[in-house]
């Protein structure tokens, strides 16, 4: 059986793959090795009894923390919006974003967190 978690990460790539507004930018379901910003990944989960919780990394290719905040705006929204096959999602929450400057690369970045309730759909 594949955990929940995996059919909401799924849903989510390509649901950001799928948007307009972020045409141009790399959708990746896990950090790449050699792919050149802007770019998103989902970095993480944290998984708990009743929850899952997605973390993306969010690239925007320069020094700009207003890039940054651009796209994960967009990824939020996306995201706010999921339907994934077999679940139900219940509740969606952003739950944070962080950005910061990268020190080895001198790129802007952002960390954007958001929590999923989800049930299998019967």
């Amino acid at each position: 059986m594949t955990h929940p978690i995996i059919e909401l990460q799924s849903a989510l790539v390509a649901n950001l793959r799928g948007d307009p507004g972020l045409a141009g930018v790399g959708i990746f379901d896990a950090p790449p090795q050699a792919a050149s910003p802007p770019y998103v990944a989902i970095a993480r989960h944290d998984l708990l009894p009743r929850d899952g919780d997605v973390t993306l990394h969010v690239w925007a290719g320069q020094p700009s923390r207003k890039a940054a905040l651009a796209i994960a705006e967009r990824v939020v929204a996306v995201a706010e919006a999921l339907t994934a096959v077999g679940l139900a999602v219940t509740h969606i929450q952003h739950e944070r974003t962080d950005t910061a400057i990268d020190g080895e690369t001198g790129q802007a970045r952002a960390a954007v967190a958001v929590r999923f309730f989800s049930e299998p759909v019967a």
